[in-house]
C-alpha cells in the first residue's frame, strides 16, 4: 500500500482533509508487521495495561491477523460511544485535530511502519493510532473526557493555554497511568503502542505522581525521550471532573 496524500483526499469534515481506507490495498507484509506488533506487545499488555483498555480492544474487534478495517472498527465503535475512527494522510495541524476530537472523530494514519522500523517510528502510524488510542474510544468516560477536552483544546488561544492543554493531553491521552487493583497500569498511546516506554513507566526509574491537574498543567515534558515523571489517576471519571478545574485555571471558556 502506497502512502496517501492530501490531493487524494475524498472529503473532509470541518477543514480536516480525509481519506478513505483502502483495506485490499494492504500487502501481506503490512499485515504481518501489524501482528508482529500486536504479539509483542500483548506478551506485557495482558498484565500491565489497565482492563478498560483491554476490553475495549474485544469491544472493537482488534486482533492479531492483519491491519484492522476502519469500517468494521468504526461499526462496533459507533454503537456503544459515537466514536469514529478517521483515516488521515498524516499530521494533522492541532487546532483541525482537537476540533475534530470534539465532534468524537479520531485523526488516524492509516500507513503501517516498515519491517525495519518495528522498535521505533517518529511519526505516528495505524498501530500507534488505532492500536494504541481507539480500545479507549469504546469507554463512555473516557471518550465523554475526550470530546470535551477537544472543545477546550479548541478554545484555548494564548501560548499559556495551548502549552497548559498539550501537558494535560501528553500526560493523560498519550503517557497516562492508572490505578488498578492497587497497582499502576498503563493506558495512555504512547504507553500502549510501545514497549520500552510502557516497561519504562512501571519501572523504578519513574516518578509516578498522582494526578493533581495544577500539576499536571506545570509539568514540562521532552517528546523524544523517556519520561521521567508521570501522573497516576484512581479512574478515569478523574479526568473527566479535572476538565472545569482547567478551564478555570487556564481561564478557557466551556
Amino acid at each position: 500500500m502506497h502512502e496517501p496524500t492530501l490531493s487524494e483526499a475524498p472529503g473532509s469534515s470541518g477543514g480536516l482533509p480525509t481519506l478513505t481506507q483502502d483495506w485490499k490495498a494492504y500487502s501481506a507484509e503490512q499485515h504481518e508487521v501489524w501482528s508482529i506488533l500486536f504479539d509483542r506487545r500483548m506478551v506485557d499488555l495482558r498484565t500491565t495495561a489497565s482492563q478498560v483498555f483491554l476490553r475495549g480492544m474485544d469491544v472493537i474487534g482488534l486482533e492479531r491477523e492483519g491491519v484492522p478495517n476502519l469500517s468494521e472498527v468504526n461499526r462496533r465503535l459507533g454503537r456503544v460511544t459515537g466514536w469514529s475512527a478517521v483515516a488521515v494522510a498524516g499530521f494533522v495541524p492541532a487546532p483541525q485535530f482537537f476540533a475534530s476530537l470534539a465532534e468524537r472523530r479520531f485523526p488516524t494514519t492509516i500507513i503501517v511502519r516498515g519491517r525495519d522500523q518495528l522498535d521505533y517510528l517518529p511519526e505516528p502510524d495505524i498501530f500507534h493510532d488505532v492500536f494504541g488510542h481507539v480500545p479507549l474510544h469504546a469507554d463512555q468516560v473516557f471518550g465523554s473526557f475526550l470530546q470535551r477536552f477537544g472543545a477546550m483544546a479548541s478554545a484555548a488561544k494564548s501560548p499559556d493555554q495551548v502549552t497548559a492543554m498539550a501537558r494535560l493531553f501528553w500526560f493523560t491521552v498519550e503517557f497516562g497511568l492508572i490505578l488498578e487493583g492497587g497497582e499502576p497500569r498503563i493506558y495512555g498511546s504512547g504507553l500502549i503502542s510501545s514497549r520500552g516506554d510502557g516497561e519504562h513507566a512501571l519501572g523504578p526509574a519513574v516518578r509516578r505522581h498522582p494526578f493533581e491537574i495544577e500539576a499536571v498543567l506545570a509539568q514540562p515534558f521532552v517528546i523524544d525521550k523517556l519520561q521521567d515523571d508521570l501522573f497516576l489517576i484512581e479512574g478515569f471519571d478523574q479526568l473527566f471532573e479535572a476538565l472545569p478545574i482547567a478551564a478555570r485555571l487556564l481561564d478557557i471558556p466551556v
